[in-house]
C-alpha cells in the first residue's frame, strides 16, 4: 500500500482530524509543540502554539476545537475555556465525541518521564451537553485511542502498557458493561497507541514498536498490517471527503531521520466511520 507523505519535522505527531474543508488539525507532543492545520494546498499553520501534552483533538459544532493536555478545553478563534480539570491529573490523552457530542477523554496519572514507575490507573471521562463531567470507568493505565463501533454499541478504548484495548458494551443509558480486555497478541513487541474504527467494525491501531498500523477485527484478532516506516507509529485516523483515506502519523521517520514526526495518508480500501462533532 502507498503511503504519501504529507508533513515532516515534528517531535511526537498526534491527533489527525480533517474537515469537510480538506483541512487537516493535528497536534505536536512537546513541550513547544501545540495544534497545526495543513491546507489542501500543503501549507501549514500553527492555531496553538506552546500548550504540551496535546494528545487528542476533536473538531466543534460551534468551530475551533476541543484539544487535551494538562486539561480539556474548547479552543476557538485563540480563545479557551476549560472544560474538564481534575487534581492529579498529569495529562488528558486521547478524546473522542459520541454521536450526540459528548466527550469522552482519559486521563493519565502516571508519571511518563519515569516508564518504569509504578503506574497510577487513570480513568475514562464523559463531558455532557450540559458541561458536567462523570467518571464512566477507571483501571485503565496509560490511556490512548478510543473508539466506538459503528452502531455506538461498543467503545475500544487503547491501554498502552497492559499492551492492549479495553472493550465496554455501551447501553442506551450511555453506562458502561461487559469489560473485556482485547488485542494483546498483536502487541506482544511494542504498544497500542492511538486508534479508529471503519465502517465494517475492525480497529486499526498504531503500533509503537511494531512499525505499522495494526488491523484487527472487532474481537480484537489480527488480520492485517499497514507497514509503516517509524519506530513509533503514534495514531491513526480515518478522514477525507468519504471518510476512506487514513491519516497514520509518527514520532519519526525511517527513510529520512532528518525528517523526524511525520505524517502520512493512504487508501486502505474500506472507509472509516464519520467523527461526530463536539457539541459540549
Amino acid at each position: 500500500m502507498e503511503l504519501e507523505l504529507l508533513a515532516w519535522g515534528y517531535t511526537l505527531v498526534e491527533g489527525p482530524r480533517t474537515d469537510p474543508e480538506g483541512n487537516l488539525y493535528f497536534t505536536d507532543i512537546d513541550p513547544k509543540g501545540g495544534v497545526y492545520r495543513r491546507l489542501p494546498d500543503g501549507h501549514i499553520e500553527t492555531l496553538v502554539s506552546g500548550r504540551p501534552s496535546v494528545g487528542g483533538l476533536a473538531l466543534h459544532a460551534d468551530g475551533g476545537f476541543v484539544m487535551s493536555g494538562p486539561q480539556v478545553v474548547h479552543w476557538k478563534d485563540g480563545q479557551s475555556r476549560v472544560l474538564l480539570d481534575k487534581d492529579g491529573v498529569n495529562a488528558w490523552n486521547d478524546l473522542q465525541p459520541d454521536a450526540e457530542g459528548r466527550i469522552l477523554a482519559g486521563c493519565i496519572r502516571s508519571d511518563m518521564s519515569d516508564l518504569k514507575a509504578e503506574k497510577v490507573p487513570g480513568e475514562l471521562w464523559r463531558i455532557g451537553l450540559d458541561g458536567q463531567a462523570e467518571e464512566l470507568y477507571g483501571g485503565v493505565e496509560i490511556s490512548n485511542g478510543i473508539g466506538f463501533s459503528p452502531d455506538g454499541g461498543r467503545l475500544y478504548h487503547s491501554d498502552s502498557t497492559t499492551k492492549g484495548l479495553w472493550c465496554h458494551d455501551v447501553a442506551a443509558d450511555g453506562s458502561m458493561g461487559n469489560r473485556r480486555h482485547i488485542g494483546r497478541a498483536a502487541f506482544e513487541k511494542g504498544i497500542p497507541d492511538g486508534m479508529c474504527v471503519d465502517a465494517t467494525g475492525d480497529l486499526w491501531v498504531a503500533h509503537v514498536g511494531g512499525r505499522r498500523v495494526a488491523h484487527l477485527d472487532a474481537e480484537g484478532n489480527l488480520v492485517g498490517e499497514i507497514p509503516v516506516p517509524a519506530k513509533w507509529v503514534t495514531s491513526v485516523a480515518f478522514g477525507g471527503p468519504d471518510w476512506d483515506e487514513l491519516y497514520i502519523v509518527t514520532s519519526d521517520n525511517l527513510d529520512d531521520e532528518s525528517k523526524k514526526g511525520s505524517i502520512y495518508r493512504c487508501k486502505p480500501g474500506v472507509a472509516g466511520v464519520p467523527t461526530p462533532l463536539a457539541r459540549v
